[in-house]
């Protein structure tokens, strides 16, 4: 037990690393470009939060939260979604005051004590926007675009678009009532789960992925024919902001999403190499701030899973691995001291290449192989003539080339090399 991580976690090793940082950084700078700012917020909050902010009825609440008490006998939660502890950073430090509206981002590890299977674990990692401020359709186009741009500067294609409007509160409970008298007569029919929905919130049975139960809501009423006046405009215009961006999408009216806090616009992004798993799902929460005790502020949002989307760059054949490997490896010869090369290793780094050196006191044969191992552009090789020169030999790992450089000139004759690659 010692050695082993805990089922529903996994390590992420060097090599895997590399594709974790680069999409971090694309998330990151796509976010940069729409003008998002990022937020950090603790990996555990008060269980509270989540019961009012995500809703009591919802799965993730009733069965999935990792929630304990801590030493002063307080109930907390591991944060098991990333909206509702940014709406409690937002209320606390009255980021309300600031120019609206306000734009975010955050990157991090979720809990959810889940069924674990490919891209779905017990600790899971989301890159995820807020806006709050604005009840503007066009927002909710600009984060459904930011969402799909990621994508696509990740070598991403094979993925769509799928919207739906939940609806307010108002034209919500005329479609709940409707659809409980449609569902009735056939409610033993359906799984468990979604008689345990009938009465809290039915809504979701139009989301079940069972089978049998979308063959009985086949026909059952839906959202897109209940809205009211204001919804039904709200949805036609975010529609109409999409086709002017020249974005294509899908309206799914069983699109629903999984927690109590949606109004409105509803979108998930989905890809043919995840099956029922979604790459990115978000929508509007307006009242979501007033729930947990602030003002009445609309908010939009979205989450992106990390795995998931690393599965789809690997069914897609991207590999970004490359971006972050070695540049130069020096190695040293003959009589040659090792200080030497990490002074020069050292001086590389500070001019912003990649560089390392062997630290085990192998010969020559053996540190070739290990820069070539390590992944090196190029291997500076120190030899005891060389070193008497003032020169150092520079070889090009994929090519074969080499050439003797003054380690004078060493760093710019370098750097001059990799741009060249």
């Amino acid at each position: 037990m010692l050695t082993k991580a805990p089922r529903g976690t996994r390590d992420i090793l060097p090599a895997e690393a590399e594709r974790w940082s680069f999409v971090e950084k694309q998330a990151a700078e796509v976010c940069r470009l729409f003008g998002y700012a990022e937020i950090r917020t603790p990996v555990f909050e008060h269980t509270e939060l989540f019961l009012r902010g995500v809703g009591e009825v919802t799965d993730i609440v009733a069965k999935e939260m990792y929630t304990f008490k801590d030493r002063g006998g307080r109930s907390v939660t591991l944060r098991p979604e990333g909206t509702a502890p940014v709406v409690r950073a937002f209320l606390e430090h009255g980021l309300a005051a600031e120019a609206q509206p306000l734009k975010v981002y955050y990157t991090g590890p979720m809990f959810r004590y889940d069924r674990p299977q490919a891209g779905r674990y017990r600790q899971f990692h989301q890159f995820g926007v807020e806006v709050f401020g604005a009840n503007d359709p066009t927002v909710d186009a600009e984060v459904m675009v930011l969402a799909l741009t990621f994508f696509r500067r990740l070598g991403l294609s094979r993925f769509s678009l799928h919207i739906n409007s939940v609806g307010c509160p108002a034209c919500r409970e005329a479609t709940r009532f409707k659809l409980r008298t449609y569902l009735a007569a056939s409610l033993a029919q359906f799984c468990p789960d979604c008689v345990g929905r009938y009465d809290k919130n039915p809504l979701r049975i139009m989301d079940c992925k069972v089978e049998k139960c979308r063959e009985l809501t086949d026909g059952a009423p839906v959202m897109l024919d209940n809205l009211c006046s204001p919804c039904a405009e709200h949805f036609r215009e975010v529609r109409e902001a999409l086709a002017v961006l020249g974005e294509q999408y899908v309206v799914d009216s069983r699109l629903v999403r999984g927690l109590d806090y949606y109004t409105r616009t509803a979108f998930e992004i989905v890809s043919p190499a995840l099956g029922p798993q979604s790459l990115c799902g978000g929508g509007r929460y307006d009242h979501l701030l007033k729930t947990i005790g602030g003002p009445d502020l609309p908010g939009i949002g979205f989450a992106v899973g990390m795995e998931r989307t690393l599965l789809a760059m690997e069914a897609a054949g991207t590999n970004p691995s490359a971006a972050g490997r070695l540049e130069v490896f020096v190695a040293t010869a003959g009589s040659v001291p090792g200080w030497e090369a990490l002074k020069t290793v050292t001086e590389l780094r500070l001019c912003g290449m990649a560089a390392d050196k062997d630290y085990l006191g192998r010969g020559l044969r053996a540190q070739l192989k290990s820069a070539d191992r390590k992944g090196a552009k190029l291997l500076v090789i120190l030899g005891d003539e060389e070193l008497a020169r003032g020169q150092a030999v520079v070889r090009d790992m994929h090519s074969g080339t080499q050439e003797t450089v003054s380690r004078l000139d060493l760093p710019v004759r370098l750097a001059c090399l990799l741009r060249e690659d």
